[in-house]
């Protein structure tokens, strides 16, 4: 069990009152479970600390997994964890015309580039070093966000075909709507990324991996697989669409934990937290050490975000707060404090129960758990 801010629970005693328990095993089994649902192979998407979780650890678990690439958005925290990872090769795409990418090239990483001053400051950086850089092209087929349109497609492909420090070994693609399964941008987003595969194989590229899709592409639309897949959010066990991720064979890899600071008996009409938004009967109060500075949305204030405790749930009751909240427990409660609650994850309400009470997606509930949680790393806690 290992954890950045020092074990916690060890022996019957605490550093933290909270953590964020991570299953690596868990990981593993998305990873292999996602691998058996296509011919491609696999880039496990580790990004923004894998989605909260941790990184390293996802990193390693995911290759253990079947992955055979890694994807990592922003260039610095590619290098940054390029020596802890895993023997898989690596992409990361945010990066502008200030970004030093010295360090990244001397990795072996792969860079995206989606537009010409892009294609101009990977060569020239790459010339600089005398390296070749391995970079993958990208075509904005409806997402509005990175590539170049395919009117300008052509351009972008003969310039990076024209620099002799650039070898391209990929196009790709990123879909806007493939989480809304009938939708048909999905289908069109499809045929302009094979017409700009095969545009650009006219003019002289010979891409080793073609990519589109990321998780709902993946779980939902085998005609958009091509030589990769890019999963994100399934890797750590929940659904793009926030529906839920056992009917996909995937399974929740956090569970975020809490000892009760304070326990006590309150009595009818006792208001609750600021502004006094709540008002309980005569009841049991529990204070649990987490709050939005940890990532907990304040937006699930008063809204039916529920904890587990004593294999029960109990309601969060008034306002949010930066470092704590409080629950109902009830009036016959037997808990006291240092006994624990789980936030979210098994044993206690899931990742999408509290995006749903926020207003927002499950992405933004594990990516937010701030970073004085400790994440502590366990093979299969609760299995």
């Amino acid at each position: 069990m290992t954890s950045g801010k020092g074990d916690v629970w060890e022996n019957g005693r605490v550093s933290h009152p909270v953590r964020a328990v991570v299953s690596d095993a868990a990981i593993r089994r998305n990873v292999a479970a996602l691998r058996a649902r296509t011919a491609a192979a696999v880039m496990a998407v580790v990004k923004a600390d894998a989605y909260g979780h941790g990184a390293r650890h996802a990193a390693r678990a995911a290759v253990e997994g079947g992955a055979t690439w890694l994807g990592i958005a922003q260039v610095e925290e590619a290098v940054a964890l390029a020596p802890d990872l895993p023997a898989a090769r690596v992409l990361a795409w945010l990066h502008t015309p200030r970004t030093d990418l010295r360090a990244a090239l001397r990795l072996g990483i792969d860079l995206g580039v989606g537009d010409r001053g892009a294609v101009e400051h990977v060569a020239d950086t790459a010339a600089a070093l005398g390296r070749t850089a391995r970079v993958h092209l990208k075509v904005d087929t409806g997402m509005a966000r990175g590539g170049v349109l395919p009117d300008q497609w052509p351009d972008l492909v003969r310039a990076a075909l024209g620099r002799r420090e650039l070898e391209v070994v990929g196009i790709w693609s990123h879909l806007a709507r493939a989480d809304e399964r009938e939708d048909p941008t999905t289908a069109r987003q499809t045929e302009l990324f094979a017409d700009a595969v095969a545009r650009a194989e006219m003019l002289g590229a010979a891409p080793e991996v073609r990519h589109l899709a990321a998780s709902a592409g993946l779980l939902w639309h085998p005609e958009t697989h091509f030589d990769l897949v890019r999963p994100g959010i399934s890797v750590y066990g929940m659904a793009p669409d926030g529906s839920d991720p056992a009917a996909l064979g995937l399974e929740p890899a956090m569970r975020l934990e809490a000892e009760l600071t304070l326990v006590k008996r309150v009595p009818a009409g006792t208001p609750v937290s600021y502004g006094h938004t709540a008002t309980v009967g005569e009841t049991t109060l529990g204070v649990v050490p987490l709050g939005y500075a940890d990532g907990v949305p304040r937006q699930a204030s008063n809204r039916g975000a529920t904890v587990g405790v004593g294999g029960r749930t109990a309601p969060v009751v008034g306002r949010i707060c930066m470092d704590q909240f409080v629950v109902d427990l009830g009036p016959d409660a037997p808990e006291a404090a240092g006994d624990r609650v789980t936030v979210w994850g098994p044993g206690g309400p899931a990742v999408e129960d509290w995006a749903r009470a926020a207003g927002t997606i499950n992405y933004t509930i594990t990516t937010q758990v701030g970073p004085r949680v400790p994440r502590v790393h366990v093979e299969d806690p609760w299995t």
